[in-house]
Parts: structure tokens; sequence; C-alpha cells
């Protein structure tokens, strides 16, 4: 016989996905009403107009399926704006946002390791190693996030596929998760890939509010994909996240290679751990299966002989062989994708 207790019992392994908590917990289940083997109630979403409540009715009409119901009904409503408070004042922990000054992940206990990616100068593909790593390491099955700090040229979320924005609750922003990875991007507020004209102080407000307005949850890895060069982004990074390591991206070529020596000298003048080079586009396997280094040889090795470290992955030139999910993540069967898991590897090991 179905109840009401055995209802709200099935519902219980039934989350959100984009908060990733149960909706019985985040108390979205209403007015249940049973007759017979036919189930019917309200499920309460965030927002008006979820991205994802096909999911949430298909997860929902599952768990109830297999207690032995015949037919499930799913009527849908949306929170009161005193409802929102509430649950955003529950995701931060029980304190309204104003005094939520510094984010969990940034506080002293925080168990978060901050992984900036940078670079000397635009074009080597920084972007690329953010994202490639990071769903590297969700695939070793740690907790990531990424910051798309770059916030004049932000890609992540085109290189990643992502075509929607994220759900904002009272003022509490839920990064989108893709491929395992939470993103927070600039490129989530900008209508039709619009110019960024900002200052410096404005760039890095916005850095800090995607500490203290996203709910992050923990995270084993934080990797912030940062400009290139040493401007007011990396300098912000440096002072509000100074336990930050850093890996340094540059190309084969030496000249690539001289410039990308001034971010690595930044980070050892605001005494942050250099983690190693990663040396992107260092060959191309041709159809003999060679390695033709076409945009030079050597640039890797220079820098980190230069920054007194190691040399963590050289990266071929290729394209992701499927380009339908997100255009620049390859599979963990490519060769590539082999290579980001040994990278990724090397970097659990470096952080433990």
């Amino acid at each position: 016989m179905i109840t009401e207790e055995k209802v709200l019992e099935a519902l219980k392994n039934v989350e959100d996905p984009e908060l990733h908590r149960s909706v019985v917990e985040l108390n979205m289940v209403r007015n249940i009403r049973i007759e017979n083997d036919n189930v019917e109630l309200d499920i309460i979403l965030t927002i008006q107009g979820c991205p994802l409540k096909v999911k949430i009715q298909e997860d929902v009409e599952n768990a109830i399926k297999e207690l032995g119901a015949k037919e499930v009904v799913v009527h849908f409503g949306s929170m009161t704006d005193e409802e929102r408070a509430q649950l955003s004042a529950k995701l931060r922990g029980g304190q309204p946002q104003q005094q939520s000054e510094l984010s969990p992940l940034l506080r002293p206990e925080s168990k978060t390791q901050f992984i900036a990616i940078t670079s000397g100068k635009g074009g080597v593909g920084k972007s690329t190693v953010t994202v490639n790593l990071a769903t590297a390491l969700a695939r070793k099955g740690k907790k990531v996030g990424i910051i798309d700090a770059d916030i004049y040229g932000f890609s992540v979320p085109d290189m990643m596929g992502i075509n929607r924005i994220p759900v904002v609750i009272d003022n509490t922003v839920i990064p989108i998760e893709q491929f395992g990875v939470k993103v927070m991007s600039m490129g989530f507020f900008v209508e039709d890939n619009s110019p960024i004209i900002w200052r410096g102080p404005m760039l890095g407000k916005m850095l800090r509010n995607f500490f203290t307005e996203v709910h992050w949850e923990d995270l084993d890895y934080m990797l912030l994909d940062l400009p290139p060069g040493t401007g007011d982004v990396a300098l912000d990074v440096h002072q509000m996240i100074p336990q930050s390591k850093e890996i340094i991206v540059t190309t084969p070529h030496p000249t690539a290679a001289f410039v990308a020596s001034r971010a690595g000298q930044m980070a050892i003048k605001t005494n942050h751990e250099i983690l190693g080079v990663v040396e992107n586009m260092s060959y191309y396997v041709n159809k003999d299966g060679e390695h033709d280094p076409i945009f030079g040889s050597g640039g890797g090795e220079k820098l980190a002989e230069t920054l007194n470290t190691e040399v963590l992955a050289e990266i071929p030139i290729g394209q992701p062989s499927d380009k339908s999910e997100a255009p620049s993540i390859y599979a963990e069967s490519e060769f590539i994708g082999k290579v980001y898991m040994d990278l990724a590897d090397k970097i659990i090991s470096k952080c433990k």
C-alpha cells in the first residue's frame, strides 16, 4: 500500500539537479494526494522556469512508480520570495548574505586547493588546459570548480558546451555543472557576446562576487582561469587567495616562454607556489606517426629551468574527436585525453 510516508521516503533520493540536495530536504514536495495506485503531488521549484524542470519531473515520477504507483501526476509551482530567502540563508549555513563576508572556500579551515592557470600572453591555450585539467580531475572522482577569471576574454562556457545560465536563488548564484565540474564565468551574464568595458576596481569586485555570492559547496580543487599577463585580475588573485598554487602555460616557441616567465616571476614575488609548466601545442603527430614540432621546441624546458620547476605535460596539437557536446573537451579514451589524465595525477600528487 502506498502511503505519504513511503512517497516522501522514496523522494529523499531525488535531488534538485542544480543544488544536489534532496527535494524533500529542500521542502519542494507539497500536497501529496493518494487514491488507490494513483499519486498526485506538487513540486515547488526554486524559481519559475527552472531549466531542469523536465529532469526533476522524470526523477519524481520514476521514484514513485517504483513504489507500485500506476499513475503519477506532478504539478509545479515556485517558491515565494520569503521561501527563497530562507533557502538562500540555509545554503549559506544559516547566515544572511550581508553577514557572509568571507566565502567558506577562502576561510582558513577550508580544504579546497586553489590552482591558478596563467600565461604570459594570450593564444597559448591556457583556457583549454584549464577546462581539460578540471574535467580530468573530476573523472578522477574529485570535486572541482572553475572560475573563469579572464573577465575580458571569457571562453570557458563555450569551450565546455554550456548553453544555459545559472539559477539565482534570492541573491545566491548556483554554478552550472558540466562534466562533473562546477563553473562560474562572466560569460553567463553578458548578452550577445558583448565586450566588457571595465576598469580595474570593477574587475576585482566581480572576482570577489564569484566567491561571496556563489554557492560552491565543498570542493577539492578550484581552478582559476586567469587573464594573460600580470594585470589587475592576476594581482587581485594573488592578494585574495595567498594560498593559491600556479600552473604556467606556454608554447614551445622560445619567445612565448620568455613572455610566460613574467607570470611565473610574479608568482614567485608574491610567494605563490609554482606547480610546474604545461607546454601546449608541443608537436603535431603527422600521418606517419612522427612528432612534428611545428611551433619550435624547448620553450617549456627553458621556462621550467628559469622558474626552477618542472614540465608537467607536453600536450600535442589536435582537436577532440567528438565536438558535439563540447568543442574543447577531449574524451578520456583519446590520446590527448590520456595526457590530461596523467597531468591530473601529477597535480593530485603535488597538492597532497
